[in-house]
């Protein structure tokens, strides 16, 4: 198993995960390509739909590359840096075509990928999404738009995070999830290349990976402040602009906060933070985390952060469920039985409970409307408050 170093548990929780459809690994082996997948059942043939938003405000995709040309890119240094990029955003009104979740390259590569047998290649290209593509924006106040980044975890795509995305953008949030170049198995780009996971093959330090991830969210939050009608978005608040980011984008999330002063707050689902004791960090911070990773003591890392953060800060973690229950990868989980046993909570309830406590959050924090956080943990009886 190849996998990230620098991260510790590296046995138990893969093994938990081993068998799961996508398995994208723990916090503990990010990075890595499973173990042989056993042959997924009959069930996850029917691909399913990502649950609807709840916002009122209709949702548009567009999606974009852009390119850092002040960096070489670590992995592939005969490029420079490329970044693609989903856009989610309140949109018009529209009888455009429903976006795709990824295309069928991108289906058959990530299912090899991560050694899925026993289900057609392009079933993920198959799970229905709400965004439509490409409609017209709803005008932005005139203090424009909060803005959100999103980080998938390592070996993951950037469209793992699209029902968490869409939620934000039906709720009057700009949204862009990136692709961190050659860290996820299959990237489409638009001269037609079809980029894999070639930092997989390097067995980074996890430390490494956050830095250079926290250099591409703070591109991609400059770029994107500077010209969002380029990119198809509304205007934009710069000082209302956070970043959430899954297992290693969690730990990329907390980086960027530390890193760059241009973020106001940051949330770490479920994520080992490889950078953690380093340096104070005064603006609001959310640990999100799986019932057994996300308790006190079961990674050391978080308690370091912990100590970090001078600034507000939650630490929540949620009851039965596991790493990928903050993806959209929990109903496939589900549905195919390979959870494991650790994984208790079920998939709607996951993807619910996620959407509402980062909600929340980033109304509390961009927003300032009041202890969302609080109402919205009263409310959720999986969710389990380690402090403040």
């Amino acid at each position: 198993m190849t996998k990230v170093t620098g991260a510790g548990r590296a046995g138990r929780r893969c093994a938990a995960l081993a068998a799961a459809l996508l398995l994208a690994v723990a916090p503990s082996c990010e990075g890595g390509r499973s173990a042989a997948a056993a042959p997924a059942p009959e069930a996850a043939r029917d691909a399913p739909a990502l649950p609807a938003p709840t916002g009122a405000l209709p949702v548009g995709l567009r999606t974009t590359q852009l390119s850092d040309t002040s960096r070489r890119d670590p992995w592939n240094p005969d490029r420079h840096r490329e970044l693609t990029v989903s856009l989610w955003y309140p949109a018009l009104p529209s009888r455009a075509p429903h976006a795709s979740y990824v295309t069928a390259r991108e289906s058959e590569l990530i299912l090899r990928f991560h050694r899925v047998r026993g289900v057609p290649a392009d079933l993920l290209s198959r799970t229905r999404v709400h965004a439509r593509l490409a409609p017209p924006p709803l005008a932005a106040p005139a203090t424009g738009l909060p803005l959100v980044l999103l980080s998938p975890g390592f070996a993951l795509p950037r469209t793992s995070l699209t029902g968490l995305a869409e939620e934000l953008a039906s709720r009057g949030y700009a949204v862009a999830a990136v692709d961190h170049a050659y860290e996820a198995p299959a990237i489409s780009h638009p001269d037609g290349r079809v980029t894999g996971c070639l930092a997989c093959e390097r067995r980074p330090e996890g430390a490494r990976v956050a830095a250079v991830r926290a250099a591409d969210l703070r591109f991609l939050r400059e770029r994107l402040l500077r010209s969002p009608g380029t990119a198809g978005l509304p205007r934009l608040d710069p000082s209302r602009v956070a970043v959430v980011g899954h297992s290693m984008g969690g730990a990329a999330a907390f980086e960027a906060l530390r890193t760059d002063a241009g973020f106001a707050a940051a949330a770490n689902l479920d994520g080992t933070v490889h950078t953690a004791g380093k340096n104070p960090v005064d603006r609001p911070f959310l640990l999100l985390g799986a019932g057994g990773h996300g308790s006190p003591g079961a990674d050391a890392t978080w308690g370091r952060t912990w100590r970090d953060l001078s600034g507000p800060r939650r630490w929540l973690s949620v009851r039965g469920a596991g790493h990928l229950s903050f993806t959209d990868y929990a109903p496939l989980l589900e549905r195919t039985g390979a959870a494991g046993p650790e994984v208790t909570l079920g998939a709607a309830d996951a993807q619910r409970v996620t959407r509402e406590l980062v909600v929340a959050y980033l109304d509390e924090r961009l927003r300032q409307h009041g202890p969302r956080l609080d109402t919205a943990v009263r409310h959720a009886p999986e969710v389990v408050d380690h402090g403040r």
